[in-house]
């Protein structure tokens, strides 16, 4: 099974597959090679990305992400506030201190190569290592950023806490049907999963942690002022709004004005991303204001989250994303956008629906609906950046979330469409949408929209 460990894990932005998971590779690389005490003799070290990497990878941050991890920075603890220094010294030495041990030349031109015009089989998202020790010898490994923060070599999953599970499960239908036999909440099965790999202490902190993470993310998104990295040159939104929001200045007295602060936290959070800051990968950066804004709208406008309640929604998202995980893809380079801001929708559905009393048939309902309503959605971000259309469609999927799980708690959770059918569809529909569509930037808006 997989954990809420994997599902949920903190990091910095703008992209788990092309951020968090370079870094991870590199991280992974220069501590296997110090273990095997070869890191000392290394003479020198070049990294070539391919496919969706080597289009947008420049844009996501991939080549600095690689260069952090060379150091032996980890996504969940480097010091956010050190990314820029140590980046910088990188750059006016030409050399890396590898695992903050062995120094390596690592000229600006040629260190790191972004190939946008390979692609590697197993998977758009792939990355190469060539190192030469010493004495001649010559090592390749290459691993593949598979979406949500995951990392493969050669097909093994790696940064994983996967783990057998006491009640495990592999589809909705499994999942439902497990719940009535024995009488147990979607929640409740998957804590009872969780306690084969953590203890129960470390399931609570972990969910705090996260939610925590969440908070934070919200607040600094709507205090920090000034403009997003990268061409765009785009302005941060949420600051202005959220002072608009604090002085009352609704649009009218429509009754819907709290969608308003449901957009402020959305916004929040992905300006937050936009800028590498640390977000809570949910299931991916791309869509990490999703869930945090669905969160907040509840905490704020309905009741404050409890640490029960906050568990109840994390472990019922989970149980939906890692169907996803399981039967599909939560990579943007590989199925669009409908693997990332559609999961995190539906997920999101999942959890509000779970926390508002909703059945395990409504809660699988909600998930369905949050997802069908963004099949085919494609990714096409502007300038290889995680900024436009992202930011505004992390909004959306919030919204689509909230109303999709409104629509299921209404109903009785008999439908026609199951949410493991529209898992399959998705998948379906992510492998015949054209290679422009999936996180290259070589379609859709991305083209579209003159870079300014």
């Amino acid at each position: 099974m997989i954990s809420v460990f994997d599902l949920f894990s903190i990091g910095i932005g703008p992209s788990s597959s092309h951020t968090v998971g370079p870094m991870l590779a590199a991280h992974r690389l220069v501590n296997e090679l110090s273990e095997q005490g070869k890191l000392a003799r290394i003479k020198n070290l070049r990294v070539e990305l391919y496919g969706s990497l080597g289009a947008t990878g420049k844009g996501h941050g991939s080549g600095k992400a690689i260069i952090l991890g060379l150091l032996g920075e980890h996504p969940q603890s480097i010091d956010i506030n050190q990314v820029d220094t140590l980046l910088l010294e990188v750059e006016r030495d030409q050399k890396l201190r590898l695992n903050s041990s062995h120094i390596i030349d690592f000229p600006k031109h040629g260190a790191i190569l972004f190939e946008h015009k390979t692609t590697l089989e197993e998977h758009s998202n792939g990355l190469r290592f060539f190192i030469e020790f010493d004495d001649g010898e010559c090592l390749e490994k290459t691993y593949f950023s598979v979406g949500g923060g995951y990392i493969t070599e050669q097909g093994i999953v790696v940064e994983t806490n996967q783990y057998q599970a006491v009640n495990p499960y592999s589809s909705a239908k499994q999942l439902l049907e497990i719940c009535q036999e024995q009488g147990k909440s979607i929640a409740a099965l998957v804590e009872e999963n969780e306690r084969c790999a953590h203890s129960q202490e470390q399931i609570d902190q972990y969910i705090a942690s996260i939610w925590l993470t969440m908070q934070d993310s919200v607040k600094r998104g709507m205090t920090t002022e000034g403009i997003l990295p990268g061409g765009l040159r785009l302005a941060r939104r949420a600051p202005t709004l959220a002072r608009q929001l604090r002085a009352g200045q609704s649009l009218s007295q429509d009754p819907l004005n709290v969608l308003d602060w449901v957009n402020l936290f959305a916004l929040s959070v992905s300006e937050e991303n936009a800028a590498g800051s640390r977000v809570v990968t949910a299931p991916t950066n791309g869509a990490a204001g999703v869930i945090p804004a669905v969160l907040q709208y509840y905490h704020q406008f309905v009741e404050p989250l409890s640490p029960e309640t906050c568990k109840v929604f994390f472990l019922t998202a989970t149980a939906i994303g890692s169907l996803y995980k399981l039967n599909a893809s939560i990579s943007g380079a590989e199925v669009g956008c409908q693997g990332e801001v559609g999961v995190a929708c539906s997920m999101a559905a999942a959890g509000l629906a779970a926390i508002f009393g909703a059945s395990p048939q409504q809660i699988e309902n909600a998930a369905e609906i949050g997802m069908e309503h963004n099949l085919g959605l494609t990714c096409d971000p502007i300038g290889g950046l995680v900024q436009v259309p992202c930011i505004e469609r992390n909004a959306m999927g919030a919204m689509k979330a909230i109303n999709a799980s409104r629509l299921a708690l209404r109903g009785s959770g008999d439908h026609k469409v199951s949410l493991d059918k529209v898992i399959r569809t998705m998948w379906q529909t992510g492998c015949d949408m054209q290679s422009n569509y999936k996180e290259t930037s070589r379609g859709g808006l991305a083209v579209n929209i003159i870079e300014c």
